[in-house]
């Protein structure tokens, strides 16, 4: 029994060795040290914590052709004078974090408790509010802004939002069942999901069977979304593919926990030099990607 018990702890021990020399490869080279030498950052499991995310508002999406030609469908992301409005310390709180709120709000539209917060803080009221766990030194002060210039064209980001609510759906639409046969014995049961159950034993239905029910407003997490362009004037984030939630929903954008894939150095803790006057790109291949190779010829 204790062989059983040592190998399990060499075994855990080694996964988690493994796990902290990804994590390590995968953040920016300021805490990266840090996370090779052993030191943990902060979480629990072993999960290291770095910079602060960012939050965000979905504006919708557009498409646009590269230099090469390549047309990349992108969903444009406003960080609408997104500030800090509280810092959350290991002494007081437990942990270390940091509380954002994004998009001003109309004082007679916040609560009386909520306008004694933002009062304290010294901002404005907001009309979202979000909280990211960062590292003891990615801890930012009291109304400072992120800026889209925190995140660096070319990387990978993580984006949360709540999906578009369906309302209540069958079976077919919302766990994509294929549905009954449209002929041959089949009398008005076309999309009914069939046998819900067995026989007299066991005698009822499990838990978690695929039924017809509500579909939608979940939240979502879309990761390793490529950032292809930032407008530094508008606070503009143009990342490639979908975005979950509806044109004007708040959402979460963080550094890809599987890795993202730095080109350049990532401001840390965040961006607070001057802005650009134009788009930022993110790096493009040297060679033309879609010029036929010599194999193909």
């Amino acid at each position: 029994m204790a062989a059983a018990i040592r190998h399990l702890t060499a075994t855990s021990a080694s996964s988690f060795a493994m796990r902290r020399e990804a994590l390590a490869v995968a953040t920016p080279r300021r805490w990266a040290t840090a996370v090779a030498s052993g030191q943990t950052l902060g979480g629990r499991g072993g999960r290291v914590y770095g910079r602060t995310g960012a939050l965000g508002i979905k504006a919708g999406m557009i498409a646009e052709f590269d230099r090469w030609g390549t047309r990349h469908e992108l969903t444009v992301i406003q960080l609408d004078n997104c500030q800090v409005v509280q810092v959350k310390e290991e002494a007081t709180n437990g942990y270390t974090a940091l509380q954002l709120g994004i998009c001003d709000a109309k004082e007679k539209n916040v609560t009386k408790p909520l306008r004694v917060h933002y009062s304290k803080a010294g901002v404005k009221p907001k009309r979202k509010l979000g909280e990211f766990r960062v590292a003891e030194d990615g801890i930012l002060p009291v109304g400072t802004q992120i800026h889209a210039t925190h995140f660096v064209p070319g990387q990978l980001v993580d984006v949360c939002g709540t999906s578009k609510g369906k309302g209540f759906q069958g079976a077919m639409k919302r766990h994509n069942f294929a549905g009954q046969r449209a002929t041959h014995g089949v009398s008005k049961t076309h999309r009914a999901i069939g046998s819900t159950g067995m026989c007299q034993d066991p005698g009822r239905v499990f838990k978690g069977k695929k039924m017809p029910g509500r579909m939608g407003s979940d939240r979502v997490t879309v990761q390793n979304l490529w950032v292809y362009k930032i407008n530094p004037q508008r606070n503009l984030l143009f990342v490639k593919g979908h975005v979950p939630g509806v044109a004007g929903g708040f959402v979460r954008i963080s550094d890809a926990v599987k890795g993202a894939r730095f080109p350049t150095d990532a401001p840390y803790p965040t961006y607070e030099g001057a802005m650009a006057d134009g788009d930022l790109y993110a790096p493009l291949p040297d060679d033309d990607p879609n010029k036929p190779s010599e194999d193909d010829e």
